[in-house]
């Protein structure tokens, strides 16, 4: 067993002024793999909070001098990332309540702690082993990925990336949905990275900016004579990205006649120029990438099923910015960092500036925010981005959006107006705990306390 300050291990921190018990915990984990550390009082065991990483906490809730409750508040404001097990006496059920409601996560009596803080300390070392390895393996598909543009850590940008993992390592079609400006772009080279292709040519085709009347040539090749103009022969964007990716970025803009011969290039795995009697041999792999709901589309008629579930054999839905507003200070971070080239005298950004970029609904996502940026960049006179360098309507169809749909309180006591608040809070944040509870301006165990007192989901 090990009593001095570890940081690399799972540790154990008892707080209690009687040694007796100390030694107590001490032979009853001895058996433990783990670091236990030890403090008489409040004081010595903030001391050591502020040296070590700490896990657990274990302290008694009556001590001299700083109290555990007083300790606990402490520790909930100034780490709090250590989880707190308050140890009680036998029924003292009023001040076990009271640290419940102040954040702590379990209690233990006195009497019974043999027999339990053996089980509750080895089911936490374990949910440490897994969020430790859950972060070890996002890091380590993060760096698989070379992800440098698409920022993010928020848990759906998470969730997408490890997503993008399974799906790259696969040969499959992919169809990629999200709204202008979530970069879909930036998902479909992260699958080709990923995908034994990655040292292939990754080819951009903009379904919607090339003409009808020259997109098949584009796409597929043509041989010279094939038409009016063409005074030599192409072999069409698709033989170009032979053995890589073809990316067709807004598919659902594509002409129906054109879905067709497409469905049949898919099937066939082969391309016939424009003009030329023969066909040729491909060697694909195809990504799409959409703003609008192809199924809709399908039951309009106005894209064909058939080619609809030839290229959605997978798909993936990229986060707007409104629901993944934790990534807002990370993405604007890199983007001060790219840009910083271009205006030096500009080193960060002001508190105030940053809430309202956060407060925005960002309708135009990662690309407007990227416009804002640029432009307050440019406008700037500090060293700081300030308020009054944004748009100067920026902020307003937020703030009216979020008004006139905050639903009104139940009746006129306080509690069905903070009940309100926090409600509002939570959706103006897209369901962000932390970001909702810095729009309240409390702290988030807080905020925890109050979803469970009001039956907030």
């Amino acid at each position: 067993m090990k009593t001095d300050v570890v940081r690399e291990e799972f540790t154990v921190l008892v707080v209690d002024d009687e040694a007796a018990f100390r030694n107590s915990v001490r032979r009853i984990l001895h058996k433990e793999s783990l670091a236990l550390l030890e403090a008489a009082d409040g004081e010595e065991a903030l001391s050591l909070l502020a040296r070590a990483r700490v896990h657990i906490a274990l302290v008694d809730i009556h001590m001299p001098a700083l109290g555990g409750l007083e300790l606990l508040d402490r520790i909930r404001k100034e780490f709090p990332l250590v989880k707190v097990i308050m140890v009680t006496g036998l029924g003292d059920t009023a001040s076990v309540v009271r640290a419940m409601k102040a954040g702590a996560v379990d209690f233990l009596e006195k009497e019974s702690i043999a027999e339990a803080i053996g089980t509750r300390i080895s089911q936490a070392h374990r949910i440490w082993e897994l969020e430790r390895d859950n972060l070890e393996l996002r890091r380590k598909v993060a760096s698989e990925f070379e992800f440098t543009r698409l920022v993010g850590e928020s848990p759906p940008l998470a969730r997408l990336k490890e997503i993008i993992c399974q799906v790259g390592a696969t040969d499959v079609s992919v169809l990629v949905e999200g709204e202008t400006g979530t970069g879909k772009e930036l998902v479909a080279r992260a699958i080709h990275h990923q995908s034994e292709r990655r040292g292939k040519p990754f080819v951009v085709v903009d379904c919607g900016a090339i003409s009808e009347t020259l997109i098949e040539s584009e796409l597929f090749g043509h041989v010279k004579g094939a038409y009016t103009g063409a005074h030599a022969s192409d072999e069409g964007l698709f033989m170009a990205a032979g053995g890589g990716t073809v990316f067709l970025d807004e598919i659902g803009e594509m002409p129906m006649s054109l879905q067709v011969k497409l469905l049949r290039v898919l099937q066939e795995r082969e391309v016939r120029p424009v003009g030329s009697p023969r066909s040729l041999r491909i060697d694909i792999r195809v990504v799409a990438a959409t703003n609008k709901r192809l199924e809709e589309q399908v039951r309009r008629g106005s894209f064909r099923e058939d080619l609809f579930y030839r290229i959605a054999v997978v798909t993936l839905a990229v986060p707007p910015l409104r629901e993944r507003v934790d990534d807002i200070p990370l993405l604007i971070n890199h983007m001060l960092a790219k840009f910083g080239r271009e205006t030096p005298r500009v080193s960060g950004i002001d508190p105030q500036t940053l809430n309202l970029l956060e407060r925005h609904s960002w309708p135009g996502n990662v690309r407007e925010l990227e416009n804002v940026l640029r432009r307050a960049l440019v406008l700037s006179r500090g060293p700081f981005l300030k308020p009054e360098d944004l748009p100067d309507d920026f902020g307003s169809e937020k703030g009216s959006a979020t008004e006139a749909s905050a639903p009104a309180p139940a009746n006129d006591s306080l509690a069905a107006y903070e009940k309100t608040a926090i409600m509002s809070a939570l959706e103006r944040s897209g369901g962000s705990r932390r970001q909702a509870a810095r729009l309240l301006g409390i702290a988030e165990a807080t905020l925890y306390r109050k979803l469970k007192l009001y039956g907030i989901e």
